[in-house]
């Protein structure tokens, strides 16, 4: 596909998505949305990692206010509903771990965009904004249903209530995301994870993604079940057998994902 909007490129099984709308700060459009959408699908069919990323010194700044000519002409429901569903479903869908590198700012939709991945990784220069009710909006794109998980319900509704700038290190300290390093490192930082996962056990990641999730809505003997379950698929894989020889050999384990 002709990416209007990224960057996308798989090199050693990493798939690396790069918003790239600098000069906007990498506000979502509608042609973005499509993009990264089409992006994700084709890292899960073709990579074992993904990374999403931004372009010049923003991650994402959000929706696009003058998409489709004005503010005053977005069908926000529509939108929400036909363009923004398909896509975050994608990313927390995706069968292998995807990985947000926020490299700058993260605002309004752009910050629940990174927060729909397994991992967000922040530069120190990043920060998080629910800047939804500055103009009198609600936090969307996942923002109700990702916040309350990772923080509690006391600082997402502060955080949505105030729309405060959250700093990178304010967020891995609440547990908003997974860590923040500093700006000087930050992208051979993120690659390394990067490179950790697409050598790892491909479907053990998709199956451990299955359990974490399930832990929210099931009882302890659903849960339980469910563990017992998805590890006795995981035991069926040519990677157990492998992580058992290498470390019955004392040796690094060679997993091919399947």
């Amino acid at each position: 596909m002709d990416y209007q909007t990224i960057t996308f490129d798989i090199t050693s099984d990493i798939a690396v998505i790069t918003l790239n709308r600098p000069d906007v700060m990498n506000a979502l459009n509608t042609q973005l949305r499509i993009d990264i959408t089409h992006a994700i699908k084709t890292a899960e069919a073709d990579a074992r990692v993904v990374v999403m990323t931004g372009a010049g010194r923003s991650f994402c700044s959000g929706q696009d206010l003058a998409d489709g000519g004005s503010a005053a002409a977005l069908d926000l429901e529509g939108t929400l509903r036909d363009e923004y569903v398909p896509m975050l479903k994608a990313i927390f869908d995706c069968k292998i771990p995807t990985i947000a590198a926020v490299n700058g700012p993260a605002a309004g939709a752009g910050a629940n965009l990174a927060l729909a991945a397994d991992v967000v990784i922040a530069s120190h220069d990043a920060f998080f904004l629910q800047a939804f009710t500055r103009i009198g909006l609600i936090p969307d794109a996942g923002g109700t249903y990702w916040l309350p998980r990772q923080i509690g319900a006391a600082r997402a509704m502060g955080a949505a209530l105030f729309a405060d700038k959250i700093s990178a290190q304010q967020a891995a300290d609440w547990g908003m995301i997974y860590e923040a390093v500093p700006a000087d490192t930050f992208a051979e930082h993120w690659h390394a994870r990067a490179a950790s996962l697409a050598k790892g056990p491909t479907t053990t990641y998709h199956h451990l993604k299955t359990a974490i999730r399930g832990s929210f809505e099931n009882t302890l003997d659903q849960q339980l079940a469910l563990e017992a379950k998805l590890q006795g698929a995981c035991g069926d894989s040519e990677d157990f057998k492998e992580g058992v020889m290498a470390f019955l050999e004392k040796r690094p384990a060679q997993f091919t994902g399947r």
